[in-house]
């Protein structure tokens, strides 16, 4: 067999569909994932930074802030790390502000990722740092045409669980019909020749599967009531659903719009840590495990002439730190009830700058119906009641058991749900769940629900900036509060993601290590016009 030279190899390639670029990659050709360049240079000389909070931004601080020669203290609340990257599993237990101790009951080897629970393969710096930690990723399967839409409403469609390859690829069709009725009989002024109208409108026969007249008919695009088999086993397609009866059922409101497929950062590929989210946090503990103080709950923090003070309690009464500088991560609510002498800028952002109101709830079911019955395998089910989202496992597929995310939901639905106990929100979560699987009453073992906002040690799920926010509030929490940094998701343009925290992380460790070393340096940013 003749042997290609890499340049044939990459031309049929491209020309075979695979595309050249992920053969490139496997010839070495172009770096993979590249992350943000860091290599600071000069030594801490074992100067003292006090960081707050063991999230991902407060660890990954002491974890980069280490290598440089620093000292670092990390104080944290709770007795365990992590914040909001917080995977639970059996023996997990937390307790809210309006509601007792809870403790999860799940089986041995099943969790559900309460924060986050997706990672953009575009993210490059938290896809670095899980090259460097060595956490193992796997695919997280975002868009899956197989999930569900349910509408509590009056229309047809209503109370009815449609599948959402068929409510996609019917608005497809309709949405293609219409405009190629218009460029067809001229009335768009699209400015194009015939020629070029002619172009666009087989592409929207194609786009929406229209006949020869233009017209949207039902293709197998939208599913089978009897799938194609043996023999003269053809199969039958199903209709489509009537426009006016999608739309009267509320399917085209803002809660089934397709932001899945086309919000920037949930685009697939995306990725998971394989064991749960926390393996992450798991593995940057594991770096600054010396530089961790767990069960410390801070109460002051305190500007100095030379360097800050910070006054915190544990089990054995209240104590007292003095580091050179501090990196505060904790999340703004949290710090608007702690006492400081910041300035009135500084003081106003902590306490206006609002955090989201969210919550999650991991149903434990003994079978997985979902796949058995159902084909569903990842993906998520979107609602217009209570639960607003039901997120599918893309992990341990045909696994004998299995946890459901029995509800995701954000703002009002998220507050009405929080002011429940445990018991109501499961109560709720199984009946309005019922209504989409009836496999819910037989199947379901038990429950854990987080309602964010209602943490003592986060009040709110991440930092929701309006415009006006980012031109005021925000800039004055960019700068150092003289000997105090902050940190965290709240302090970069990627609110509510694990990337937020590294960004940060990075950004303000360069920022300290310019100051302390007398050096010139800052954090170095790339072009993200290619991602």
């Amino acid at each position: 067999m003749k042997s290609l030279s890499r340049r044939e190899f990459l031309t049929r390639s491209a020309i075979l569909g695979a595309g050249a670029y992920p053969a490139m990659l496997a010839l070495n050709l172009l770096p993979a994932a590249p992350a943000h360049a860091f290599d600071l240079e000069g030594s801490g000389k074992g100067k003292h930074i006090l960081i707050l909070g063991a999230g991902l931004a407060g660890m990954t601080s002491a974890y980069e802030l280490s290598k440089l020669g620093y000292r670092c203290t990390i104080l944290e609340a709770q007795t365990r790390t992590g914040g909001r990257c917080w995977s639970v599993r059996d023996g997990a237990i937390t307790s809210e502000t309006t509601n007792p101790v809870q403790t999860a009951r799940f089986d041995s080897g099943l969790y559900f990722n309460a924060g986050p629970s997706r990672i953009p393969h575009h993210h490059q710096l938290t896809m670095h740092y899980c090259r460097e930690l060595g956490v193992p990723l796997e695919v997280y399967n975002n868009v899956n045409e197989s999930t569900y839409f349910f509408a509590e409403g009056q229309g047809p469609l209503s109370h009815q669980k449609v599948r959402a390859r068929e409510v996609h690829n019917d608005m497809r069709g309709y949405t293609s019909e219409l405009l190629a009725k218009a460029v067809d009989g001229g009335k768009i002024d699209t400015a194009l020749s015939k020629e070029d109208a002619a172009k666009v409108i087989e592409y929207l026969r194609a786009e929406g599967g229209l006949d020869i007249d233009k017209l949207y008919k039902a293709s197998a695009r939208r599913g089978y009531l009897e799938p194609p088999g043996a023999g003269e086993k053809t199969g039958k397609i199903s209709n489509p659903h009537k426009l006016a009866d999608i739309i009267s059922s509320g399917l085209l409101d803002p809660d089934f719009y397709n932001v899945a497929e086309y919000t920037y950062e949930l685009q697939m590929t995306m990725f998971q840590a394989v064991g749960g989210m926390d393996s992450i946090a798991k593995a940057l503990e594991k770096k600054v495990a010396g530089s961790l103080k767990l069960g410390a709950t801070i109460t002051s923090i305190q500007n100095q002439t030379e360097g800050v003070t910070v006054t915190y309690k544990d089990k054995q009464g209240t104590h007292q730190l003095t580091a050179d500088l501090c990196i505060c991560t904790l999340p703004l609510p949290v710090l608007s009830n702690l006492e400081h002498n910041f300035s009135s800028d500084v003081s106003r952002a902590i306490d206006f700058v609002p955090y989201i109101q969210t919550g999650k709830i991991g149903l434990q079911f003994k079978r997985r119906f979902w796949e058995e019955d159902e084909q569903i395998f990842g993906g998520i089910t979107h609602t217009n009641n209570e639960l607003t989202q039901i997120f599918y496992p893309s992990n341990n597929y045909l696994g004998k058991k299995g946890i459901l995310i029995g509800y995701y939901n954000f703002n009002d639905k998220a507050r009405k749900v929080g002011e429940l106990s445990y018991a109501e929100r499961e109560k709720l979560a199984l009946e309005k769940g019922a209504l989409i699987h009836p496999q819910y009453p037989k199947e379901f073992e038990g429950s854990f629900s987080v309602s964010w906002h209602k943490l003592p040690h986060s009040l709110g799920g991440w930092a929701v900036y309006s415009a006006e926010d980012r031109k005021t509030h925000y800039q004055a929490l960019l700068k150092p509060e003289k000997n105090v940094y902050f940190a965290g998701e709240h302090m970069t343009y990627l609110t509510a993601w694990m990337a937020g925290a590294f960004e940060s992380a990075r950004s303000v460790v360069a920022q300290v290590h310019s100051r302390l070393s007398e050096g010139r340096m800052q954090y170095p940013t790339v072009s993200t016009s290619s991602n």
